[in-house]
């Protein structure tokens, strides 16, 4: 098969296509025809040698954890899911090869059936950002009354959690650039702040969650949203590697937090499936590359100024 791959950590440019062997069916794996892989920051982050870079243990590796596709062989028998069902899924990179390729062998648990109404693209689009989106505002309680500031919020996750929010019934504040103000308005964001010329915490106080998906690696962020939770709010911070002292730094503002690992659970991608398919949640994607392009895609990404998802065509 056809995949892009890395022959060492480093710079976008290491990622390169190569042809590798089909991946191996093993106990419960699903066996999938990748039509369009998803984009996330830890996919940079281990391509640079950070995020989870530690755990592979061979090269060349194939990242890439999301996936939209094809059955091309069940797990057994009379397995739920059969050759010829449209599917989408996360696995765990590096534990697996990666869906930055034209086949992926996931376990059975972290594949579902693709939302009718979205197109190949669209569902790569999902499942990391979607699935840590609601993780991270569960976590944080949203619920009618809640008041909750949602940084990044134009971002892959960040523009889930504002629409996982509003469904729980939460009041949501987002941050974001000017460009992206109307957009969040769209998703049902209730208040905007334009972090280009407004300070957040000159405007909110007292809050209930802060979901905070930049950490303290800009602008100190992650510590100036502490000082904006009321005394027994919960700073929810998702990006791996944002905030080394987190716990420290919430103990010493004497306020809650508390980091978040997204895992690839298909029965709680099938109630972000419903939400999909009922058109209550859509999913943005940015810009759509081909595999060949992984580089360019990349470097859009660590730019940081992608609007929802940047999507791979695979095949």
């Amino acid at each position: 098969m056809r995949a892009l791959v890395i022959d060492e950590t480093g710079a976008p440019e290491v990622l390169h296509l190569a042809d590798r062997m089909l991946p191996r069916q093993i106990v419960d794996e699903v066996l999938v025809k990748v039509i369009a892989a998803g984009l996330n920051p830890i996919d940079a982050k281990t391509r640079s040698g950070t995020g989870v870079a530690a755990a592979i243990e061979s090269y060349p590796a194939i990242l890439g954890n999301d996936f939209s596709g094809v059955v091309v062989r069940a797990a057994f028998e009379a397995a739920p899911l059969q050759p010829g069902d449209a599917v989408y899924g996360m696995g765990r990179v590096p534990r697996i090869g990666g869906s930055f390729a034209e086949y992926v062998s996931v376990s059975s648990l972290s594949v579902t059936r693709k939302p009718a109404r979205l197109s190949h693209a669209e569902a790569a689009a999902v499942p990391l950002a979607a699935l840590t989106a609601w993780g991270v505002v569960k976590l944080a309680g949203a619920a009618p009354g809640q008041r909750m500031l949602v940084h990044a919020a134009s971002g892959g996750v960040g523009h889930f959690a504002v629409q996982f929010a509003r469904v729980l019934g939460a009041h949501v504040t987002a941050t974001a650039s000017t460009r992206n103000l109307d957009f969040l308005r769209e998703l049902g964001a209730d208040e905007v702040i334009d972090y280009t010329t407004t300070r957040f915490e000159d405007v909110v106080h007292d809050l209930d969650s802060v979901i905070d998906l930049i950490g303290n690696v800009h602008d100190n962020t992650g510590t100036r949203s502490l000082a904006v939770l009321r005394p027994d709010g919960l700073l929810v911070n998702a990006p791996t590697g944002s905030w080394p002292t987190l716990a420290a730094d919430a103990a010493a503002a004497g306020r809650r937090a508390t980091g978040f690992k997204v895992s690839p659970d298909a029965r709680v991608l099938d109630e972000i499936s419903a939400l999909l398919d009922a058109g209550i949640v859509r999913v943005h994607v940015d810009s759509v590359f081909d595999l060949a392009d992984g580089a360019a895609a990349h470097r859009l990404l660590e730019e940081g100024h992608a609007r929802g998802k940047i999507v791979l065509r695979v095949s």
